[in-house]
């Protein structure tokens, strides 16, 4: 590949002045933003006694949308008596009339009897060690002391202790388990792993523009037009950052620059699409960019995504010899920074799936926006990285169990799965709400989208259902929103953006229903 780089400046293309109308999110810079959530945090008191929360009870400000048409939607997570209420989070929805609307991650009343814990942190921090051998973690640590909480995000609310371990994972991938105990009787309530992973493989993207900045008589991978991300080489290491990369002349050509070169690719193309697409700035839409990690480890067949560093990373494959940075894979790996920004949807059971199935749907949505020649946008995911040795996807949206491991349909035992192959069933309804069941060929890639109870289904196109995936993330999911929850999510933006009588919303409907939620 040879790739010509330019001088940071405002990402080239414009956001569509026809997007901001009705129920779509406006686009806030970020001073505008800080003072949104500002305002919304003083008056929070105020807002807890509006909701009948206990005197226990706190709310902390996370985000503010506001739409075009005035309505705000604030999201909020809980505190008691000073403790984090985990699964306590809510999104308040005002019109400009002031007439609300609430969406909780739990209806339950927070209260328990006693902040102070019967089990001692001690014995948590050891159960969770326990836990991280289970899941084969070597280097399992505890360095921080486990943290007091409420944990309320199912069942009855209840004190516990939050430990999280770090180490490493089978395949090479860093390790943060979060694990939490009942802090009353010791049992194991819920754990779940923080560093979220999706696989792919360098394939060359052709001759792109990259953001780059001259720093005296060099250039290096600093996109100053995209929140100034930035490209590390971590030289097959797997802490640190890494050295950025540099250029003599701004051609950037073969080596271990060809990994740098799509990784940076990638995040531009993925922070492109969510400014001029749905009106983010950034991931977490304050104009600050991410950055990316290149050459992680040694033959590590994986990419990732932390919230601790906030960044990508990316191995190189088997024998070092395929850097895991192709297109789908960067927009993947960043959608899942999006999402913990938002609804930070539970990265375990049913509410995983989806968070998986959010990183997929993107990820497929910046393909077809990017309209990038040597990989155009299709409904398969992993399709470059030929993980299977045949040449097949890793993951198909059409008809998601022909990975051999997804479902194309809810069932009651759908939350036991790895959430990769969970994630298939909300896979299936973004291609059918888009594209409609049946046989069809896009962009010369063939489908056949089968449903569950065999009727047919009409789609209303990829851009409309991008917009109502991305205000049911962004305004109505919550941590704990599982599939039941995300079609009654998915129901209410397509109702706020064309109407509950539109052709719109009977669609999202009968694509549940097509897969099995009703």
């Amino acid at each position: 590949m040879v790739v010509v780089g330019v001088q940071s400046g405002p990402a080239s293309a414009q956001p569509d002045p026809t997007r901001e109308s009705g129920a779509t999110a406006l686009q806030l810079t970020p001073a505008q933003r800080v003072d949104a959530i500002k305002s919304a945090q003083a008056d929070t008191a105020s807002e807890a006694r509006t909701l009948g929360l206990g005197a226990a009870e706190k709310l902390v400000v996370r985000d503010v949308v506001k739409d075009a048409d005035g309505t705000v939607h604030t999201r909020y997570e809980r505190t008691y008596q000073g403790l984090p209420v985990l699964g306590g989070d809510l999104v308040v929805h005002e019109t400009p009339a002031g007439e609300q609307d609430v969406t909780k991650a739990t209806t339950a009343r927070i209260a328990v009897a006693s902040t102070d814990a019967a089990v001692a942190s001690s014995t948590a921090k050891s159960k969770a060690l326990k836990a991280a051998s289970a899941e084969k973690t070597t280097g399992a640590a505890a360095k921080e002391a486990p943290r007091k909480v409420i944990w309320a995000a199912s069942g009855t609310p209840v004190l516990a202790w939050e430990t999280v371990v770090k180490g490493v994972q089978p395949d090479g991938t860093p390790s943060e388990l979060h694990v939490v105990t009942d802090a009353a009787t010791g049992a194991e309530l819920f754990r779940h792993e923080a560093i979220e992973t999706g696989t792919g493989t360098g394939k060359y993207n052709g001759t792109v523009t990259l953001g780059t900045t001259k720093s005296g008589t060099t250039y290096n991978l600093t996109d100053g037009g995209r929140g100034g991300h930035k490209t590390y080489d971590l030289n097959q290491g797997t802490s640190g950052t890494g050295t950025l990369f540099t250029d003599a002349d701004d051609v950037w050509a073969g080596g271990r620059q060809t990994a740098g070169v799509d990784a940076h690719y990638g995040a531009a193309e993925t922070w492109d699409f969510y400014k001029n697409v749905v009106g983010r700035n950034g991931i977490k839409n304050n104009g600050v960019a991410s950055y990316s990690r290149v050459h992680y480890g040694n033959s590590y067949v994986n990419a990732f995504w932390s919230d601790s560093c906030f960044c990508m990373t990316y191995g190189d494959g088997s024998g070092n010899a395929n850097p895991l940075t192709s297109l789908d894979v960067a927009a993947h790996e960043m959608t899942h920074g999006v999402t913990a920004a938002t609804a930070n949807l539970n990265y375990s059971g049913e509410s995983g799936g989806l968070n998986e199935a959010t990183s997929d749907i993107f990820a497929t949505a910046v393909e077809f926006y990017s309209n990038t020649a040597s990989d155009p946008g299709d409904y398969l995911i992993g399709e470059k990285i030929n993980i299977n040795g045949d040449g097949t996807p890793l993951r198909y949206q059409d008809k998601p169990s022909k990975d051999g491991a997804s479902k194309d349909y809810w069932s009651s035992t759908l939350g036991n799965l790895d959430v990769h192959y969970s994630s298939g069933p909300a896979n299936h309804f973004f291609y059918l709400l888009s594209e409609g069941s049946g046989a069809k060929t896009i962009n010369g890639v063939s489908y056949n989208s089968p449903t569950y109870n065999g009727a047919a289904v009409t789609g209303i196109g990829r851009d409309k259902a991008i917009q109502i995936w991305y205000k049911a993330l962004t305004t109505y999911m919550t941590s704990t929103t599982n599939y039941a929850r995300a079609r009654t999510a998915t129901l209410s933006a397509a109702g706020a953006l064309y109407g509950t009588t539109s052709t719109e919303y009977k669609a999202v409907a009968a694509a549940w229903t097509a897969i099995n939620v009703a």
